[in-house]
This record gives structure tokens, C-alpha cells and sequence, in this order.
């Protein structure tokens, strides 16, 4: 990249050693950089996206004592970030090294949210309606029911986004938080010399909504890629319902509505990763996907959602192996 070396070295960091660190599923990547005075910094490259979101999404939430990483430096039109580095303590493999830690950090979790929604949404975010989050479920049809063999039914679609927005509106129509919507594990860094909510470093926000305040719980608690400890599920969900003013069944419903929304949706995302990015590791997850919606359909809230979803065919061994398989004209 023609701009990388010139903003590197307007920031001081020409020089520095550098590591590649895990992407995640978009088209980000991230470097670890290090001086040989032993500063460490995470140069951020995303030139399909949007680093000034990014940018006016973390100073908003470290205004509200929150620890979104600092910005050293930023290039917009390059898609060029240069950020505080927050370390390696990423929840998931923590929570699975140390099961007794597990209900700490998903407590953690949950009061990272409870500050957030004390603030309302911030400016300008588009708005997670029931009519947006229901038109986002054709990813399903599109991708997972058709890459599994079937022939596209634009009926099924319709029907399956007109439910949902019926459903939603009844259930989840509020837009008046702000959601990170890809709150999960493996998005959280543990800072344990920090304080409260401050001890979960937030890595993922750019593609902030206003939205329900069960969305993000919903994104932390069914996680599509580990299984999280009921103990640690259950100390999340009161932890954030005793800082709150919700109606617990007005909650449990909202929270089905949306899980089957959001696992419907993720089907599809992983299908199309597959097909068209060369990762067919994320098929690998959709069994855990299926089942949370499962669970999230057995709701009485969502029953109106089982016969427009009824098309779609179990992740049996053979379906998986055949979603694995790449797509190179879709």
C-alpha cells in the first residue's frame, strides 16, 4: 500500500517490528507494532470501511468511561488507523483457561452494556427497525438455503422478512440505545487493573446501530463461537436486568425475537464467508447457530416464525460439507 510506509512514518512508527494478529470476518486486518523503546501500538487497515466511524464511535464511548482504544493516528481516505494497543487478554480463550473467571468477565460484559445504554444512542447512527433487521434475514435464503442445494424461493423469503417484521414490532421495536452489534467474546480484552466496566476493552464498534437493548445481550450470551457456561449466562443476564428498569418477560421475549433475527442472519453471513472469502471454518459454527435459534424459536414470542422458517434444512454432516464447498459465480 503506496500510503502505509508515509503514514507510519508521520507517526513514529517506521521502525517499529511488526506481527500480524488474527483478522476477524470482514476484510480488516490488524498488525502489532513495536518500537525498540518498547511501545507497542495495533496499526488497523481497513480501506473498504469506514476509520473515521470508527474514530468518532471510540471517543464517544471513552467519553462515558468505557475502553475503547485511543487513536494515535488515522488516515480516512486510506483506511489507515493506528491504535492503543490493548493487549492479548481476549475473553474467549480466558474464559476457556479459567472457567472460574468466566462469570467475572460475562459480568463485566453485561455492565459494559448497562453504561452504554445509561447514554442513549449516539448521533447520527442509522436505526435498527424492525423493518431493517427483518429485511437483513434474507441472507438466509440467499446464501444458507440456497448454497445447501435448494432452488431459490423468493416466496419463503418474503414471508420469512414479513414475520419477523410483525414479530419484532410487536416485541422489539425500541431504538433507543446504542448497539455494537458484534459484542462477543472474542471482541472483549480483559484489563483487570482497570476498574468496573472499564475492565473490558471493546474492540469491534464501527458498525454501530441504535437499536434494542437486547441486541448486544443477545450477540454476548449466544455467541456463534463458543458455548457459553450457564452460570456465567445467567449471572450476565441478572447482572444486566438488576441494573435496569425492564419488565423481565417483556425482556425474555424481546431477547427471543431478536436472537432468531440475529442467528437467521448469521446462517446466511457464514454461508456466504465460505463461498466467496475462503473460509470455510465458519461452517464449522453453524451447528451452535442452529441451535440457539432453535431455542429462540421454541419462544412463545416467536411462534408466528416457525412455519416461514420451516424451509430451511438442518446443518446435518453432509449439508455442511456441501456449504464448505467454494462459489465462485455468486
Amino acid at each position: 500500500m503506496d500510503t502505509l510506509e508515509p503514514f507510519l512514518s508521520r507517526a513514529g512508527w517506521a521502525d517499529a517490528r511488526r506481527t500480524a494478529l488474527a483478522g476477524d470476518a470482514s476484510a480488516r486486518r490488524y498488525t502489532r507494532l513495536m518500537r525498540a523503546d518498547g511501545a507497542r501500538a495495533i496499526l488497523m487497515v481497513d480501506p473498504g470501511g469506514s476509520v473515521a466511524r470508527f474514530d468518532a464511535v471510540g471517543a464517544a464511548l471513552r467519553g462515558m468511561g468505557l475502553s475503547a482504544p485511543k487513536v494515535w493516528a488515522v488516515d480516512a481516505d486510506a483506511g489507515l488507523m493506528l491504535l492503543e494497543d490493548l493487549g492479548d487478554a481476549v475473553f474467549a480463550p480466558l474464559a476457556e483457561a479459567d472457567p472460574a473467571l468466566e462469570v467475572t468477565l460475562y459480568e463485566t460484559a453485561a455492565d459494559v452494556l448497562s453504561t452504554l445504554h445509561r447514554h442513549g444512542p449516539l448521533p447520527e447512527l442509522e436505526q435498527a427497525t424492525p423493518e431493517r433487521l427483518a429485511d437483513m434475514t434474507d441472507l438466509a435464503f440467499d446464501w444458507y438455503l440456497v448454497r445447501a442445494g435448494a432452488t431459490p424461493d423468493p416466496a419463503a423469503k418474503a414471508s420469512a422478512r414479513a414475520a419477523f417484521a410483525t414479530v419484532l414490532a410487536a416485541h422489539a421495536p425500541e431504538t433507543g440505545v446504542t448497539i455494537l452489534r458484534d459484542y462477543h467474546a472474542e471482541n472483549l480484552i480483559w484489563l483487570p487493573d482497570r476498574e468496573g466496566a472499564a475492565r473490558a476493552g471493546l474492540l469491534d464498534f464501527q458498525d454501530a446501530m441504535a437499536g434494542h437493548p437486547a441486541y448486544d445481550l443477545v450477540s454476548l450470551l449466544q455467541d456463534a463461537r463458543r458455548d457459553v457456561g450457564a452460570a456465567a449466562a445467567d449471572a450476565a443476564m441478572t447482572r444486566f436486568l438488576d441494573g435496569s428498569d425492564h419488565d423481565p418477560d417483556r425482556f425474555a421475549a424481546a431477547y427471543a425475537a431478536l436472537g432468531a433475527q440475529r442467528n437467521l442472519r448469521i446462517l446466511g453471513v457464514f454461508a456466504r464467508l465460505a463461498a466467496t472469502r475462503a473460509k470455510p471454518h465458519y461452517i464449522d459454527l453453524i451447528p451452535r447457530v442452529w441451535a440457539h435459534l432453535q431455542t429462540n424459536l421454541a419462544h412463545p414470542a416467536c411462534a408466528r416464525l416457525r412455519a416461514p422458517l420451516a424451509v430451511l434444512p438442518d446443518p446435518t454432516t453432509a449439508l455442511l460439507s456441501r456449504l464448505k464447498a467454494p462459489c465462485l459465480t455468486q
